[in-house]
């Protein structure tokens, strides 16, 4: 249900692709039993020191992992949540989780947080470990691109809702999220009713689709102003501090640099304000700025930085209610994307100064 915004055969014994292996297929190649796979594995039951050396041998080579999946279904009955986020020392993680917990805790639900710092592989392990844990429901902001990891458990009727980036998937999904690329337009668009004209823009990898999203959407509302947005002033790093700092510091090196500068995150806007005062400009004087999300709860900063303002709290609470909708009616197989109004705030670092 769509919510409009509101504005096979395995190679012998060769090192095979994560969880593509079955304990059938072991059993196979190494001719034993299902069953002495299954024991070896587990640590029950006889099994003869040579045999068990082999099957130990094969599954390190192949890459074997036992099928937690299905035994966590058999026995999922935890009233729990995973949330998996990729920082949660960003403003926008901690206020998502927040927004969890009160709905969880209104459904008496517990809530398990796991930090995965932008790794693809924590990031797996992480998501392994909930489901095989038993808990009723995940809300992810992945920094993945394979939407191999979650298929398992969307075929098993698991909610999975999507809060940030999404996997190569089709419709069989659930999203909660703001409209990325018109939140993006609005900021380019500013910037170019303020007078400039070298405008960059500093984004994550471009494989996940928030990155994507922001950048076609700053694409467009400069091309609506007449600006071409060159690929010179695209700097694509991590959404993190180091690369806002470093991508920054090469244009301040160049001849001409940008008159203003957007960036996917708050915290690429931060390493790229370093760059800025260690050059001993000013902003918005020398170079206008604005992100997604900065944070400033006491209001004291200055300038005061432009930014699109997610509702991270109620992106949180929605991701929650609508795996308790799906826990309390589990027939329901349909997948709900939640698509919210972008809130863009316009503070001095854009502005034109008179």
């Amino acid at each position: 249900m769509q919510r409009e915004p509101r504005a096979n055969v395995v190679p012998a014994m060769g090192r095979q692709e994560r969880g593509a292996v079955q304990l059938k297929d072991l059993a196979k190649q190494l001719n034993v039993s299902v069953s002495t796979v299954s024991r070896t594995v587990n640590g029950t039951g006889r099994v003869s020191a040579e045999t068990r050396k082999r099957i130990l041998a094969a599954i390190e080579r192949t890459g074997y992992r036992p099928n937690e999946i299905a035994r966590s279904l058999k026995r999922r009955s935890a009233r729990t949540l995973g949330v998996v986020l990729a920082d949660i020392s960003n403003g926008f993680c901690s206020k998502v989780i927040k927004g969890v917990e009160k709905v969880a805790s209104e459904n008496e639900y517990s809530v398990f947080v796991c930090n995965t710092d932008e790794d693809v592989g924590r990031e797996e392990d992480y998501v392994r470990l909930l489901l095989q844990n038993q808990v009723g429901g995940l809300v992810i902001a992945t920094v993945g691109a394979d939407s191999r990891l979650f298929q398992p458990y969307l075929d098993a009727g698991i909610p999975v809702v999507f809060i940030d980036n999404l996997p190569s998937m089709a419709d069989s999904y659930n999203l909660v999220a703001i409209d990325n690329v018109k939140a993006s337009r609005a900021i380019a668009q500013h910037l170019a009713d303020q007078g400039h004209r070298q405008i960059a823009m500093l984004t994550g990898p471009l494989h996940q689709s928030t990155a994507a999203e922001r950048t076609r959407g700053f694409r467009e509302g400069l091309a609506d102003s007449g600006i071409a947005l060159e690929d010179e002033w695209i700097g694509v790093g991590e959404f993190k501090r180091e690369s806002g700092y470093r991508i920054m510091r090469e244009w301040l090196e160049r001849e001409v640099c940008p008159t203003a500068v957007f960036a996917a995150s708050d915290f690429l806007l931060y390493g790229a304000i370093q760059a800025i005062y260690e050059k001993g400009l000013t902003i918005p004087g020398d170079i206008a700025v604005a992100c997604f999300d900065a944070s400033d709860e006491t209001g004291l900063l200055r300038p005061g930085i432009t930014s699109v303002v997610q509702p991270a709290f109620e992106i949180g609470a929605l991701a929650a209610d609508l795996i308790m909708r799906r826990e309390r009616n589990k027939e329901v197989k349909r997948f709900e994307k939640i698509v919210l109004e972008p809130n863009v705030v316009l503070r001095e670092s854009s502005l034109r100064q008179l």
